[in-house]
């Protein structure tokens, strides 16, 4: 959310300076409306779009650089309740309920009015006639102006003309659009400063079609003038009057050439792309994985091969069956429960038997239990409730050392003074089985620590913990071995 926050009203503010430097000062009001409109929209999107950048890298090739060393601990992460976030959800829910209220109430005052006074059509909208001393305003097609000016003929052409261009370019549904988004972000006084800009721009479009009907600048200037200090009657209707400025005035009579307008719209092409690359841009480096020596391979292949229509049933200390696993799913701690397979066959077994090799060509029982229950998961708890079910990295533990060791790269200078050591990382498997809270509790220095966060956040989810039962968040303990010498 945060990041939502931060991101959207970075974009927000560069956008709306842009058009207050660049565009608003040219006659090119339509063009500046859709921008306005569109780079709200653009200013909330690109938090939740995402490109990749692939960069290759040239890992430097060191013979045996990371070990995991002894077992990681496990701890049981309590789940505690932050009262500052429900006040603050608390605060802001109240006051957009307050704002959404104040805005329907609006709504339905405009209706109201319009369902219990005369009502006459006019042209491509509806004129509603009003007992009390106002303005004309414009909410959708209604234009709300007061009976006697209308019957005494006191309401000049050029503010019906006026009138009419908010209804017809439908100018409210700009309003509505910007008054529900500082209903929602209230705190944001961005959407502020969007709203003026957007309901100026409006008297813009209406002012250019009046001057372009009648040709009468100084006669509708003075017509203007002699308005300014009525008050505005409801903040989601156009307003005749609204913001009678200098601006407004030079507008009328300022005239923008074809080529000056068509490169400020080229102009604004490279921001927005800017914009979108920085904020959505993710350097990504493409992996180079290491292949492992063969005489690692050859001993765990043929475990697998033996077991490999086997079932692992894990057993609790009362003998319950809490799991079944393949081979390749098993921890290390559970593998060293694991009956070895049979030797393989002498030379005179395999000719009497015509197999070059026993043990690639025997299978392993249908079911093997394992008990996992032992004082290494009672002594990482140091008392505390035990895990029913420890969260498992996608092919067991073993997997996962080996997924560690393929990824993590040494830097230049770490291998430079042949670095040795171990430093310690702490991560919190969550409930959906992703990795958080990555933190490096001892470091070795020349960026070791950010390389084992950035190998930790790569890792696919795991099976996440349970407790009762339950799924729980369960912090790991992960020591790592790095050796960058020969």
């Amino acid at each position: 959310m945060i990041d939502f926050l931060i991101k959207s009203t970075l974009s927000l503010i560069v956008v709306l300076i842009v058009y207050h430097t660049l565009l608003e000062k040219e006659k090119i009001h339509q063009f500046n409306r859709f921008y306005l409109l569109f780079c709200i929209v653009f200013s909330f999107s690109i938090p939740f779009i995402t490109i990749e950048i692939i960069q290759d890298t040239i890992p430097v090739a060191i013979k045996k650089p990371v070990v995991i060393s002894g077992e990681p601990t496990m701890t049981i992460v309590n789940e505690t309740t932050n009262y500052w976030l429900i006040i603050l959800w608390s605060i802001y829910l109240l006051v957009t309920a307050v704002l959404i209220f104040r805005f329907i109430s609006n709504i339905l005052k405009l209706t109201n009015i319009k369902k219990s006074n005369p009502i006459v059509d006019y042209k491509d909208s509806k004129l509603v006639l009003l007992k009390e001393k106002i303005l004309p305003h414009t909410f959708m097609n209604t234009i709300f102006i007061n009976e006697e000016d209308y019957y005494n003929r006191k309401i000049e052409e050029e503010l019906y003309t006026h009138e009419l261009i908010h209804v017809t370019q439908k100018h409210t549904f700009d309003i509505l659009f910007i008054e529900i988004i500082k209903v929602l972000f209230w705190f944001n006084p961005i959407f502020i400063f969007y709203k003026k800009a957007i309901q100026l721009n409006h008297e813009f479009l209406a002012d250019e079609k009046v001057v372009a009907s009648y040709n009468n600048v100084p006669f509708y200037q003075n017509l203007l003038l002699s308005v300014a200090n009525t008050n505005a009657n409801y903040y989601l209707a156009s307003n005749l009057n609204y913001s009678i400025t200098k601006k407004r005035f030079i507008m009328m009579t300022k005239t923008t050439s074809r080529i000056t307008a068509t490169l400020k719209k080229i102009a604004i092409i490279p921001m927005l792309t800017t914009i979108f690359l920085l904020s959505c841009g993710k350097k990504v480096e493409k992996e180079q994985i290491a292949q492992e020596p063969t005489a690692l391979k050859t001993p765990i292949n043929g475990m697998e091969k033996y077991f490999e229509d086997t079932t692992f049933r894990i057993l609790d200390e009362k003998g319950n069956t809490i799991a079944n696993k393949k081979f390749n799913e098993l921890t290390t701690e559970e593998k060293d429960n694991v009956p070895p397979p049979p030797p393989p066959a002498t030379e005179d077994e395999q000719k009497m038997e015509g197999q070059p090799n026993a043990l690639n060509n025997t299978k392993g029982p249908q079911f093997i239990d394992i008990n996992i229950h032992n004082d290494t998961i009672e002594k990482a708890y140091k008392g505390k409730e035990a895990l029913d079910l420890q969260p498992t990295f996608p092919g067991g533990m073993e997997a996962f050392y080996k997924f560690v060791g393929r990824n993590f790269k040494i830097s230049e200078q770490a291998a430079a003074v042949k670095l040795k050591g171990k430093l310690l990382a702490t991560f919190i498997v969550e409930k959906d089985g992703s990795l958080s809270n990555i933190k490096i509790r001892k470091d070795l220095g020349y960026g070791m620590g950010d390389e084992a966060i950035r190998v930790l956040k790569l890792s696919p989810k795991w099976t996440p913990g349970k407790v009762d039962n339950k799924l729980a968040r369960v912090e790991y303990s992960l020591p790592i071995t790095i050796q960058s010498g020969e």
